[in-house]
């Protein structure tokens, strides 16, 4: 009856020691996520506190806000799904507990039962007259190590109990924990659902301010437009020139190195702002406002705080820095790879420098005409071919 009971809590412990860290590891992801997705809010407000201080509507207000509500709604999601994964953690360390009491009420009935045997309790009162009425040294002997081994046993079975109700003890405290972390995710969840509503109204009142000024945006748009056609042909014509004269010599031992390091990270390499976001994607984009408005980029725009400075995406020869409409562009080699890094005001290289990855290019231009928007034009050529760089960045 003992090694069985001794058999089930051993089975049941294991079990629980199995599960525990597969749970345990699914609720710190998407806590990991949900925290991460907190810095994003964080960073998008920061950028929105610098934009003018009015109720304005503003195309960037308005793409700020368009993000926050987008990382607003994927928070929610990950919060949702925190609270499942703690709710389903909580059941199953309540399940545990309540077997693990079960076995622990079996070991102390049979503990009870074993004391009440007048044989054990014979022993008990006087364990020295149990030997010495012994009839011989072999019968001596005998009731010696039966005695023995009824105390291991005993004292197995008090050793049993008292772990039993240690692992009940630590299931409390997990479930505990639980309950306080699921508490903690509904107040953010009933906090983050207050902030969704109240930026889709304010979005809402922009998008009405701003289609109200359809005739003057529809001009900032084309003169915008404007100047990234005059800056994508500069660089295209330099890129052009400066592959068409690399294929006319081999790339060095150095170059080639660096060109297959460069494609071995694709999808890994890092942004080329420390924090931002992308508030343009790669390719043709529709207006945020005016539907009928498309946009063709060539590469992707990244949105960040005023004084960022771009970086190097990897390590490679700065071969070019000019001027387009105000604003500094650098592109930089590696290998037959080419990043370009597009509206800077300032330049911390210069060309012929060797830069290694994440070095500083120059500090991106905050536009005070654009409701002080930082926003760095970033694009990435494989000879003279021009590519996504969503598909080469870390996600």
């Amino acid at each position: 009856m003992f090694r069985s009971s001794y058999k089930y809590i051993l089975t049941l412990v294991l079990s629980a020691c199995l599960f525990v860290p597969a749970w345990s590891e699914s609720v710190k992801e998407l806590q990991r996520k949900q925290k991460k997705l907190q810095a994003e809010i964080e960073q998008t407000n920061k950028m929105l506190k610098q934009t003018k201080k009015d109720e304005s509507a503003t195309m960037n207000k308005l793409q700020l806000l368009n993000q926050n509500i987008k990382t607003q709604k994927k928070l929610i999601h990950t919060l949702d799904n925190e609270i499942t994964a703690l709710n389903r953690e909580m059941t199953r360390l309540s399940n545990t507990r309540d077997s693990l009491q079960v076995v622990l009420e079996r070991y102390k009935g049979d503990y009870a039962q074993m004391v009440k045997q007048s044989h054990y309790a014979r022993m008990q009162q006087s364990p020295l007259l149990f030997l010495l009425a012994s009839d011989s040294f072999q019968q001596l002997a005998r009731r010696t190590r039966y005695l023995q081994e009824f105390a291991h046993f005993r004292q197995e079975q008090v050793r049993r109990i008292e772990n039993t109700q240690a692992e009940i003890d630590t299931q409390n405290e997990l479930l505990e924990t639980n309950k306080a972390d699921k508490q903690a995710a509904l107040s953010s969840r009933k906090r983050e659902q207050a902030n969704l509503q109240r930026d889709e109204r304010k979005q809402k009142n922009m998008l009405s301010q701003l289609k109200s000024k359809e005739k003057d945006l529809n001009k900032q748009i084309k003169q915008k437009q404007k100047k990234v056609d005059e800056l994508n042909r500069k660089i295209d014509d330099l890129v052009r020139k400066q592959a068409e004269k690399a294929s006319k010599t081999s790339l060095t031992k150095e170059q080639k190195l660096i060109a297959g390091g460069f494609e071995a990270n694709k999808g890994r390499l890092p942004w080329p702002v420390e924090k931002g976001m992308i508030s343009g994607h790669f390719g043709k984009q529709q207006h945020p406002v005016y539907s009928q408005v498309t946009m063709d980029n060539k590469g992707i725009y990244l949105q960040t705080t005023a004084g960022t400075k771009a970086r190097a995406v990897y390590k490679g020869e700065v071969t070019s820095c000019f001027m387009v409409g105000g604003t500094y562009a650098v592109i930089v080699q590696h290998g037959n790879y080419r990043t370009v890094y597009s509206n800077l005001s300032k330049l911390s290289v210069k060309q012929g420098d060797k830069v290694d990855i994440k070095q500083a290019i120059g500090t991106i231009f905050t536009d005070p005409e654009q409701d002080q928007k930082t926003e760095l034009y970033f694009q990435i050529y494989k000879d003279k071919n021009i590519q996504n760089p969503e598909l080469w960045i870390a996600k």
